[in-house]
């Protein structure tokens, strides 16, 4: 194991904390593609014209969710305010399995909705406090060499997530699949705490004006081991003073805008093409299946070579690369095959390279703006873009724009996204000079 782990770049001091990082996304992203399949089925199960108010409902959850999160993160130590976070989402999740059993398929519809709105919450949430523990975890040159690697974790988790949800939901119904979910994250928690006894935080400073990527200042302060305190509207404030993390924010507006237009797109041909619920619910549980697979092989093989041979900016530039190609042939093909393989080959170059690539972003930054402007872009901002995606859909159309107009839209957004992502970067490297 330690000849493979050296093979791959991995230090024999390492490979623990490396090992445990690895099953910690492992379980959390396991736990989510049970539900994410779930998820989607509820959403066109309650109509995909319905689809924009769920949008509005969810950036409105993240509005009530963010203060909160920002309160544990002042007021406690990240070895209690992490805890508390998942155990909040398995309660929840245990609650669900709960009504989902309760209630009858007419009621089952409005507690979908409830459920699809929850979801996306749960999983922005517990997959951006992993990356904001990776990043306070390691430094930014171990984070150039190990998040690819970690992330493959992750890969096998969501191909198992799905391969549960694919197999078992026919058989036994998606319902009991979510106390398995349940399960996953509580051992997710569990190499948490085992990471932490490990090994501590990088160190980055406590307060934001001491980021190295904004003044130049010392990355090898911070302790742990007392609350991070600061103002509750921190991570919001930061992100608006900063030059840099409104480049990160725009680099995920764009992002969730033009996944958004890409999730009608899957919505609608989807509802089309298969006529029942678990048609369906496995049918995307077969695209995230074969989204993991791409992942996993990129990793593998791909993924530290074109980090370290291009550079952050190329890495996080190739995603709006393949979004621009695949724009231009839904524009010309828009049926099922095109979309199918633009999602399978986006997603998996985000998960692959792009999303390793924006995570090794924040590890230039204070351990405040980790946790608190991290979380506000990652959850917030995200879910803003979908907003803002939902309801230009919805413009869209109502002009009388299908699927292959609105995806000839979507190019010129999408080269915009790739020159903000080389911007970003050069801005990364000139911090470290």
């Amino acid at each position: 194991m330690l000849r493979i782990a050296h093979l791959l770049g991995i230090k024999k001091n390492e490979f623990s904390s490396f090992l445990f990082s690895a099953l910690y996304f492992f379980f959390v992203l396991a736990a989510y593609y049970i539900l994410r399949p779930i998820r989607d089925q509820a959403a066109v199960a309650g109509g995909v014209h319905n689809i924009p108010w769920l949008f509005t409902a969810t950036l409105t959850a993240m509005l009530i969710a963010n203060p909160i999160f920002a309160t544990l993160v002042s007021k406690f130590t990240r070895r209690y305010f992490i805890p508390i976070s998942y155990r909040f989402f398995t309660l929840n999740i245990i609650a669900f399995f709960g009504l989902f059993l309760y209630f009858d398929a007419s009621e089952s519809i409005w507690i979908g909705r409830i459920f699809y709105v929850w979801t996306s919450v749960f999983n922005l949430f517990v997959v951006s406090i992993f990356w904001a523990f990776m990043a306070d975890t390691f430094s930014s040159a171990e984070g150039k060499r190990l998040f690819g690697l970690i992330a493959v974790g992750g890969t096998i988790g969501g191909i198992t997530g799905s391969t549960i949800t694919a197999t078992l939901s026919e058989a036994f119904g998606p319902v009991y699949l979510l106390l398995i979910s349940a399960v996953l994250l509580e051992l997710a928690l569990h190499c948490f705490r085992r990471l932490a006894d490990k090994k501590p935080e990088a160190g980055l400073p406590d307060s934001p004006e001491e980021d190295s990527i904004e003044s130049g200042g010392n990355p090898q302060k911070g302790n742990s081991r007392i609350p991070m305190g600061g103002r509750i509207t921190a991570g919001i404030s930061n992100v608006l003073k900063s030059g840099y993390l409104r480049g990160i924010a725009g680099y995920i507006l764009l992002y969730t805008l033009l996944s958004t237009y890409l999730y009608f797109q899957q919505a609608q041909l989807f509802e089309s093409h298969f006529s029942n619920v678990a048609e369906r619910t496995a049918a995307f549980a077969s695209v995230d299946l074969a989204v993991n697979a791409l992942t996993l092989i990129t990793q593998l093989f791909l993924t530290g070579k074109i980090i370290k041979r291009f550079g952050v900016g190329f890495s996080l530039a190739l995603l709006p690369l393949v979004c621009v190609l695949g724009f231009l042939w839904m524009s010309f093909s828009p049926g099922i095959v095109a979309l199918v393989l633009l999602q399978v080959f986006r997603r998996s170059s985000n998960y692959a390279v792009s999303r390793p690539a924006r995570e090794t972003l924040f590890t230039v930054l204070s351990r405040e703006n980790k946790y608190k402007a991290k979380n506000f872009i990652d959850t917030f901002v995200y879910r803003l873009g979908d907003q803002v995606g939902a309801w230009s859909w919805a413009g869209l159309s109502a002009l009388g724009l299908g699927i292959s107009g609105i995806s000839l839209v979507s190019v010129p957004l999408s080269a915009t996204w790739m020159l903000l992502s080389l911007w970003l970067g050069r801005k990364m490297d000139e911090s470290k000079r």
